[in-house]
């Protein structure tokens, strides 16, 4: 703009107004390499920042197809990479300590066909540890099969049956449309009130063979996103803040977050449309 009315007024005056150092207006005419800026940037910026700095190159560019602009994953990385952008991260996992594992004589009923199911027919569940202040804390996830939403959650410092409970509490449909439970063989999961769940509203148990995490691949997934997108990017010192901010988590990712899995679509939007995995 500097340049195009340079004939019209002096560039130090308009450097002056504009708040741009002369130095750099004259070093840049110089350089007219420097001035290029994709068209696309300021989109791709404000996509990751919509999405609380979470996404990377395959969903931004997801995003960006549903809005109608096409632009290759290595075009969208280059702008990360020149802006500093960049997408939440996995870090390894470490197992604070072993627990005891779940000799309950149930049959894998699923045996790793996650999908076909009507909605909130076939939840799955596992719990995850949480670092908080000086101990650890854990997270219980339902997934919803048919849409892979989180159905509930719950957290709280002690792994047992009622963090499952608990999470079982906080679904929004009857548990009389629960046909199967699947879960992990974690101890939490053998235990009389769980039982008694079950038996009550006449709902199949199936959990995974003994040192099989792809048996329960789908909430092991959704562990390691609530991890990158919420747990490493945050530091707790209370329950309290835990028990907050799952809530949070869990209207991103059933509300906002694009899933590959349902065609960048969000969990919510999936099931609006009539769709089952």
């Amino acid at each position: 703009m500097i340049r195009a009315n340079a004939a019209r007024y002096p560039i130090s005056a308009q450097c002056r107004i504009l708040g741009v150092p002369r130095s750099t207006c004259y070093w840049m005419t110089g350089h007219p390499e420097t001035e290029h800026v994709d068209p696309i940037a300021g989109d791709v910026r404000a996509i990751w920042r919509d999405s609380r700095e979470r996404y990377g190159a395959r969903k931004i560019k997801a995003a960006l197809e549903r809005k109608g602009v096409t632009a290759s994953r290595r075009r969208i990385g280059g702008i990360m990479h020149e802006q500093g952008m960049t997408s939440a991260y996995t870090r390894r996992r470490f197992k604070p300590h072993g627990t005891r594992v779940n000799e309950a004589k149930l049959a894998n009923l699923l045996d790793r066909e996650f999908d076909g199911y009507a909605p909130h027919t076939h939840p799955a569940s596992d719990l995850t540890y949480v670092r908080v202040g000086g101990g650890w804390a854990y997270v219980c996830l339902l997934a919803g099969l048919a849409n892979r939403g989180i159905a509930g959650h719950s957290a709280g410092r002690t792994r047992d049956a009622g963090l499952v409970l608990a999470a079982f509490a906080t679904l929004d449909f009857p548990l009389t449309d629960v046909q199967v439970f699947h879960a992990d063989r974690g101890g939490e999961f053998d235990n009389t009130r769980i039982d008694e769940l079950l038996d009550v509203f006449d709902i199949k148990g199936s959990l995974s063979r003994k040192g099989n995490p792809y048996d329960n691949a789908v909430v092991e997934s959704t562990d390691r996103l609530l991890k990158k997108e919420l747990v490493y990017r945050n530091h707790y010192t209370t329950i309290e803040q835990l028990g907050h901010d799952p809530d949070d988590c869990v209207w991103w990712s059933d509300d906002q977050r694009l899933h590959s899995t349902l065609g960048y679509r969000s969990p919510k939007e999936f099931t609006q449309q009539g769709l089952v995995l």
